[in-house]
């Protein structure tokens, strides 16, 4: 019997509320895919303003994404008869809890927003937060995406790169190069000079400040030569590489040796006097005989 009144009491509530039902479900499935389509139009459209780039982006994207999202539960609770005032003190105590449990997760968010207000960084730049390297692909609502150098997706919290030193290697036009090698002690410091001199003639090299070369230091088997120049950020790491084969080839073609390192093993020699006393066998100490036992043996 209870279970044909239960029935009874659903079809009646069915029949009465179709209208708002199929309402809610249209405003629902309607705000989830004008949520998605709004947020990846935000993702591609926006960089393409003169406004805002793509390091924004991403955030944006996400905060039209859920706000979408939020304004349609809204809508659909208010279908069923649910008071908006109800709503928004539901939604305050639910934020008050979540923000109370999620407080990792809001730090995360602030964040975030901290990190796109100031721009210490951007998309596709190279930064370092204290051992969290890599280029930025994406700066996110929770947290931010990264690509090594040697191809790995990295993942972190917003929060942990904040609260890092960061460091980007690209944000400046231009970078020093420092190239140093080593010469011999009797090596010639003016020809070694010139031979550095004379690859830093090259279109890379900025002619402001003008390069240098230097005496850096007198290491322990070789007078460190210091090449010091300026260069495009983008130019960086070919030029690298390339002046230091480079530096090899000039200075063995000039003759200018490039030492490894070297140890000095000094022989000592004993005196004549040791060597006679050395070369004399040792006497066994003598025993004393004690009367009663057997005596020792003969030496």
């Amino acid at each position: 019997m209870q279970i044909a009144e239960l029935f009874s009491v659903s079809s009646e509530w069915l029949i009465t509320n179709a209208i708002s039902l199929a309402t809610g479900i249209v405003v629902l499935i309607g705000g989830w895919t004008l949520s998605r389509t709004l947020a990846h139009a935000v993702r591609r459209l926006l960089p393409r303003t003169h406004a805002f780039d793509e390091t924004i982006a991403p955030m944006l994207s996400q905060v039209v994404r859920y706000g979408i999202l939020v304004i349609t539960i809204v809508i659909v609770l208010a279908q069923f008869g649910v008071q908006t005032t109800s709503i928004l003190a539901i939604l305050g105590a639910a934020g008050l809890a979540i923000a109370l449990a999620l407080q990792g997760t809001l730090a995360n968010i602030a964040a975030g927003v901290m990190l796109i207000w100031l721009r210490p960084i951007a998309v596709g730049e190279y930064v370092d937060g204290e051992g969290l390297a890599g280029t930025v692909v994406e700066v996110g609502l929770f947290g931010i995406r990264l690509r090594t150098a040697d191809g790995i997706y990295v993942f972190a919290p917003n929060s942990k790169l904040w609260a890092a030193a960061i460091t980007n290697y690209s944000r400046e036009p231009r970078r020093r190069l420092d190239t140093k090698v080593g010469i011999s002690y009797d090596a010639d410091i003016a020809k070694a000079r010139k031979v550095l001199l004379e690859i830093a003639r090259d279109d890379r090299v900025l002619a402001d400040p003008a390069p240098a070369v230097y005496v850096a230091a007198l290491g322990a088997s070789s007078v460190d030569m210091l090449l010091r120049c300026w260069v495009k950020t983008a130019d960086y790491w070919d030029v690298l590489y390339e002046f230091n084969e480079r530096a090899k080839l000039g200075l063995d073609h000039a003759g200018v040796e490039i030492p490894f390192n070297k140890l000095d093993v000094n022989i000592l020699t004993t005196p004549d006097n040791s060597a006679d006393e050395v070369s004399q066998p040792r006497r066994k100490p003598r025993v004393p005989h004690i009367e009663g036992s057997e005596p020792p043996a003969s030496e």
